[in-house]
């Protein structure tokens, strides 16, 4: 199957290519990343292995201080929230940011984050949050707070505990396996989770790395499953340059250097079994 872009820079430079495509799933992503053409990319070549066809509109938050690319240019390649609003979808994903030692309410687009998410339940099938935007989530829907980790949550970390629905997705021994890039965790007590909140899989280490909640029809991921081989070694190699402290992110670099791509196939099933839980809605409408 295919994902094609309705919008966004791989489409504009040419960089992406649509195919024809028969009743696609819609899907907006809220690109919070700085690199923007990066994101685009992982998220559409993600989808374009998955096994059904997906129209991916990329959305910006508009009360956002851009640094890196001029606001005026990411006007013209996105869609804000203002332009879409009146539409529905039938699935919404808000990315992760390089926000989260900020607290929620000095993010500038914290409000309009949480507008989004209201809209979301509204006008989407299912919303999938990741890193950032799932401890956001989190605290917008839970009143979940976040605190610092002592050392940055930097590598491939496998599922510990998955619950058993999905064991014969991922395989008994919890092969799941996902990158983490953050220097902060949500406050999380497994045996006290507020209202229908549920850990899916998690980690004897980090904790949760994927939640749901019926009631708010959302998916809260604390990582970065749509990450590419290389990403992990791109932020790796940026902050020793920078002279940041920062280690080599664990179970990624096999004993020889090379790269592990030991996620590909669990990143798959995740966005796969994403899909599946509204696609069967589209075909009853």
């Amino acid at each position: 199957m295919t994902a094609n872009a309705t919008n966004g820079f791989l489409l504009r430079s040419g960089e992406w290519h649509n195919h024809f495509q028969l009743n696609p799933l819609s899907i907006v992503v809220v690109n919070l990343m700085p690199t923007k053409e990066a994101t685009e990319r992982q998220f559409l070549t993600q989808f374009n292995q998955l096994d059904h066809d997906v129209d991916i509109t990329f959305i910006y938050p508009a009360t956002h201080h851009f640094k890196g690319t001029p606001f005026s240019v990411i006007s013209r390649v996105y869609q804000s929230l203002v332009e879409i609003e009146g539409q529905t979808f039938d699935g919404v994903i808000i990315t992760g940011a390089p926000v989260e030692q900020l607290p929620f309410q000095q993010v500038d687009y914290w409000e309009e984050f949480q507008t989004i998410c209201d809209w979301a339940e509204r006008h989407a099938h299912q919303t999938l949050l990741e890193c950032w935007a799932a401890q956001a989530g989190l605290y917008h829907d839970f009143a979940i707070t976040k605190h610092p980790v002592n050392h940055k949550i930097f590598g491939i970390y496998q599922a510990d505990q998955l619950a058993p629905e999905l064991a014969n997705d991922f395989g008994a021994g919890g092969l799941l396996k996902m990158p983490q890039s953050r220097h902060t965790n949500s406050d999380i007590d497994p045996q006290r989770l507020p209202g229908d909140l549920q850990i899916v899989a998690s980690n004897n280490q980090i904790g949760p790395l994927i939640l749901q909640s019926n009631q708010h029809h959302r998916t809260y991921i604390t990582g970065h499953p749509e990450y590419e081989v290389d990403t992990l070694a791109s932020e790796y190699y940026r902050d020793r340059k920078k002279r940041l402290p920062i280690r080599q992110p664990l179970h990624y670099f096999n004993h020889n250097g090379e790269i592990n791509f030991s996620w590909k196939t669990s990143s798959n099933i995740i966005y796969q079994n994403w899909l599946h839980a509204f696609a069967l809605q589209k075909v009853g409408n």
